[in-house]
């Protein structure tokens, strides 16, 4: 992620440091993985109750978006941040339907936002993911894997895409771009 955003002119740095963190223009919450490791690893760091004080704009991708809902239904059920309502939950078995979903998907339902500026629905971008936020009213963007579910959501100044940006070629692009320069405090 650092790279894909230095390409496009900003200054990254990787820190747990709470001043750091409260002091920074915008944050991002990247995150692969489960999300009860995902919040085990954010309170070890002490940055689990630092996150819901951020004032800057904030970004979650992937594991990160999912953290940014009230629980997740991973690990039996997990509370996280709470900076978005709802709940992830697995992405149901169906025919046809590989789980965990991994590959190319279409961005539909776009909602007019500063961070979605320039992508149009249709365009695809690239997921990794077994767990999904369903549409709700957060929602930006959707995609469908099987079932419907949320590809980018808002609250607030809280931001989260359960796609790869930096794998996702133009569109994850602009969507980081977007986020350095287009979305305001």
């Amino acid at each position: 992620m650092s790279y894909a955003l230095e390409r496009l002119g900003a200054s990254t740095r990787l820190t747990d440091d709470p001043a750091e963190i409260l002091a920074a223009d915008r944050v991002v919450l990247p995150g692969v993985g489960a999300a009860g490791a995902g919040m085990a690893r954010l309170r070890a760091a002490g940055l689990e109750d630092l996150l819901r004080q951020v004032q800057a704009p904030l970004l979650g991708v992937c594991l990160g978006m999912q953290l940014l809902f009230d629980r997740s239904a991973e690990d039996g059920g997990t509370p996280t941040l709470g900076l978005v309502p709802g709940e992830v939950v697995p992405i149901p078995p169906a025919p046809g339907v590989r789980v965990p979903h991994m590959g190319w998907n279409r961005l539909d339902d776009l909602v007019e936002d500063p961070l979605l500026t320039g992508i149009t629905p249709g365009e695809r971008a690239y997921f990794v993911h077994s767990y999904a936020a369903p549409v709700g009213p957060a929602t930006l963007a959707s995609t469908t894997h099987g079932t419907t579910f949320s590809a980018v959501v808002r609250s607030g100044l809280r931001w989260g895409a359960q796609f790869h940006p930096e794998r996702s070629g133009r569109v994850g692009a602009l969507l980081l771009r977007n986020f350095l320069l287009e979305v305001d405090r």
